[in-house]
């Protein structure tokens, strides 16, 4: 008990005096997070909007395949990626190995399906005429998804809010694309798994209170906007 008391004043210590190292894995991380969820959200939100509202063939196909990729391990992903933007790979032109850029990637492949799953989930729950009123009043396909959209805010914010809890907590594919490169590429996951191997407890402690913060912080966010809808 005592081991951990100390870690634990020798962690607020580190944070309290904004030790270079700490806040500059803090911000690779949330840039990098922020930036793949952002992209993920772009993408995942109207694709959400139109699987969820339209009917196509295929479209339990869809639904499976983006049920499975949900639960993809994350090693997966970053070895699929490795080959693909590795020096031997097709995309090895682009430089993306070992870069901040590889990790959103990386990242942003794992978000995708999340976000958008949710948003079909959201969509899907609504009262069928909602869509229907929308039509009747003149709308076209698209000023009613933006209406089925809006009545679905909610839920929309709530598969945002997961697609960044996923990739904040994230730590296979940026090891493997990132490369843990200390001062560019080292994430705060990467950073406590590597800091905890080398014995330093301090330093993961430290890191693990500020993802954990991070995400209580958002899921509280998103508590207050429920609230306030009420």
């Amino acid at each position: 008990m005592d081991y951990l008391l100390r870690s634990a004043a020798a962690a607020w210590g580190l944070l309290a005096g904004f030790d270079p190292e700490v806040w500059t894995v803090v911000w690779t991380s949330v840039r990098v997070s922020v930036t793949s969820a952002a992209l993920a959200s772009a993408v995942g939100i109207p694709l959400g909007a139109a699987i969820g509202l339209g009917r196509f063939p295929g479209r339990r196909g869809v639904l499976l395949v983006l049920n499975t990729l949900m639960a993809l391990p994350t090693v997966v992903v970053g070895l699929l990626l490795y080959g693909l933007i590795g020096r031997q790979g097709p995309l090895g032109t682009w430089g993306l190995l070992f870069t901040p850029a590889g990790i959103v990637l990386g990242e942003f492949v794992l978000a995708l399906p999340i976000v958008t799953n949710l948003v079909v989930a959201a969509v899907e729950g609504l009262d069928p005429r909602v869509w229907t009123t929308c039509r009747s009043l003149g709308g076209g396909p698209v000023a009613s998804a933006r209406a089925a959209l809006w009545e679905a805010r909610f839920g929309v914010l709530a598969a945002v809010v997961a697609g960044f809890g996923r990739v904040l907590g994230e730590v296979g594919v940026a090891m493997m694309l990132g490369g843990n490169i200390r001062g560019f590429t080292r994430t705060m996951t990467t950073a406590i798994a590597l800091e905890t191997s080398k014995g330093e407890f301090e330093l993961g402690l430290a890191l693990g209170s500020v993802l954990l913060a991070a995400a209580f912080g958002v899921n509280a966010v998103l508590l207050f906007a429920r609230g306030r809808a009420r």
